[in-house]
């Protein structure tokens, strides 16, 4: 769907599917739904219109039901307002947005659990040295005047 007219005729159902189930669609089984994504074919043959409901699976399952009902009704308003010669044919699909956020708020929640038990049982010191970055030699002066007085007892011997 990188076409932008494809993406604009996208945007255009999202709205009119959005506004028709807000103010015209009365079903009793409808419950609060909200359209999430639209997504149309390069071809504008078929729109899946992606949807959430909240409330439990019995909501989830009579708001499906309205919803195809109302398939008909939706898609004849949808030609209407696009005023297009061919209309897309709608695919309500109920989005696993919602399920797959909750799983990943569950496991993040776990390894923040996971890292403060590791915190607390770590304690407050750190391992190895207070101090853990390397620095220059010290070089004493002592060192030095062995080392030249090496040298220069083996320059005399060499003489």
């Amino acid at each position: 769907m990188t076409n932008p007219r494809v993406r604009k005729i996208a945007d255009r159902i999202h709205v009119i599917v959005a506004e028709m189930l807000e103010r015209r669609i009365k079903d009793p089984r409808l419950g609060f739904v909200t359209i999430t994504d639209v997504r149309v074919t390069g071809d504008s043959q078929q729109a899946s219109i992606f949807y959430t409901v909240l409330g439990g699976e019995e909501e989830r399952e009579s708001s499906a039901a309205a919803l195809e009902s109302a398939k008909g009704v939706i898609r004849s308003e949808v030609a209407k307002q696009l005023g297009m010669r061919i209309v897309p044919s709608l695919t309500f699909i109920p989005d696993a947005l919602p399920e797959s956020a909750r799983a990943l708020e569950e496991v993040l929640a776990r390894a923040k659990a996971q890292d403060e038990a590791v915190a607390a049982l770590r304690g407050e010191t750190y391992a190895g040295e207070p101090d853990p970055y390397k620095k220059p030699r010290e070089v004493v002066d002592e060192d030095l005047d062995d080392e030249q007085g090496d040298r220069d007892e083996d320059d005399l011997d060499d003489d």
